[in-house]
């Protein structure tokens, strides 16, 4: 083994990286078959000002020991914070159990069940998790998972408009998140579908709005979010029957915790539910792999996107699994694919499947609980400071927007150096908070105090 103080001799570059699929001859030909001199003409649409110039901050080469002791000190650069920061990523209890099973061989390392003789265990869990998030969502049928939630709110969009046939119009509240409306729009831009967007009225969607623009006809689908960016608990009363009405199809996104005690979108008379599962048990991880879920009706079901795994029997009488529906480019037409979007790799199917097993119907209940008490004591206690003000008179579930009557930036940045992650600015001197059941009395007590 080579060390930081041990030298080879310098072979060619052919010979120290063999892994390497293109030799400087086929670069060479590639270039000049696009009309290019070198690999920097590519990038000459990217600012001069954007580009890193420097060098990476990268060690020469170490041994084993040495490597670790590296990183460890790369690590403790990092500054762990108590989060109460939400707007779709929630610090949830993650049980130790499930790191334990899914960092399994046969799971980190298993692909797409294509074979189904060989792939009953991905079968079966897979199918574990469309029955728990259909009854979840209170929706006849769930897929087999998404990338995460911003996208599977855009593939629903799409789905509408595949359903819809003639329609081609999609109607967003300005209260869903804003980097899912990013995401639909970019969709819509590609697939060349008309998304427009309702209005919002003192932080909820405008019915008035919603309403007037239904009567324009040619509505594929209307899409609102539960509970929506500002933490409001909206209520849609009426609204599938209008959009009904309307020959529109209405899609509900929400976090999957919070349907342990919300009206599920089934309740509400969607049609399509879809939205982030992070909140069942995922770690935060900087940003991903999340997942995002898709639950719809039987009347819709060849029209949703990934794989479904249904159930059946062997030759021999014996409960089986098997992939009942595969809308995807890989098994299709790819002109006639529902969405050419590869579904979630379903190792984090398989987190969300544990986390609901462990936890149980009462579990996430109770989860959901703590979290809507800690929620409206930390709003109350804020009130009683005097340094903030409501910004909605509306119900809020674990997430709720409050008025500063200072410097927001300074008050995050003061929360953070006392190591407290303290919420989300919203602009206009507005701050977004949250809570979970990973908050305790203290650590609100805590920010109440740094306040």
């Amino acid at each position: 083994m080579l060390t930081t103080n041990q030298h080879a001799s310098s072979p060619s570059e052919e010979e120290t990286f063999k892994y390497f699929p293109h030799t400087p001859e086929d670069v060479a030909a590639m270039l000049k078959a696009i009309g290019v001199k070198s690999i920097d003409d590519l990038y000459t649409d990217v600012p001069a000002a954007m580009r890193f110039k420097g060098d990476y901050q990268l060690p020469s080469a170490k041994s084993e020991v040495e490597l670790r002791q590296w990183f460890r000190h790369l690590a403790a650069q990092n500054k762990p914070l108590v989060c109460f920061a939400g707007a779709g990523v929630y610090d949830h209890y993650i049980p130790a159990v499930i790191p334990s099973l899914v960092e399994r061989s046969e799971y980190l390392t298993s692909y797409t069940p294509y074979q189904a003789e060989i792939s009953q265990g991905t079968l079966h869990y897979i199918f574990e998790y469309q029955t728990m998030m259909a009854s979840l969502t209170g929706m006849d049928v769930s897929n087999a998972s998404m990338y995460d939630g911003t996208t599977a709110t855009a593939e629903a969009a799409m789905m509408t408009v595949a359903a819809a046939h003639k329609a081609d119009r999609v109607l967003l509240s300005s209260t869903v998140d804003k980097r899912t409306a990013a995401v639909v729009k970019t969709y819509a831009h590609v697939h060349g579908f008309r998304l427009e967007m309702v209005a919002e009225d003192n932080g909820i969607t405008s019915r008035q709005d919603l309403r007037g623009m239904l009567e324009q006809g040619s509505v594929a689908g209307v899409i609102v979010q539960q509970p929506n960016r500002y933490g409001i608990v909206e209520d849609f009363t009426g609204l599938s029957d209008e959009c009904h009405a309307k020959k529109a199809l209405l899609v509900i996104n929400s976090v999957a915790a919070d349907l342990a005690l919300l009206k599920t979108p089934g309740e509400w008379g969607a049609d399509i539910a879809v939205g982030e599962a992070q909140s069942l048990g995922m770690p935060m991880s900087f940003g991903g792999p999340y997942l995002g879920y898709m639950c719809t009706t039987d009347k819709l079901v060849r029209k949703m996107p990934g794989r479904i795994v249904g159930q059946t029997v062997d030759t021999k009488g014996r409960r089986t699994f098997v992939l009942t529906l595969q809308a995807r480019e890989q098994h299709i037409r790819r002109q006639k694919a529902t969405s050419n979007i590869c579904s979630n790799e379903s190792l984090m199917a398989l987190w969300v499947t544990i986390y609901m097993s462990i936890m149980g119907k009462q579990g996430l209940r109770e989860a959901a609980q703590i979290s809507y008490d800690g929620a409206h004591h930390l709003h109350d206690e804020l009130l009683k400071t005097g340094r903030f003000t409501e910004c909605f008179h509306h119900p809020f579930f674990n997430e709720f927007c409050l008025h500063y009557t200072g410097d927001v930036h300074a008050l995050l940045s003061h929360l953070a150096a006392n190591g407290i992650l303290g919420g989300v600015d919203m602009g206009d001197g507005i701050i977004m908070m949250a809570v979970t059941e990973q908050r305790s009395l203290e650590e609100v007590e805590q920010l109440v105090k740094l306040v």
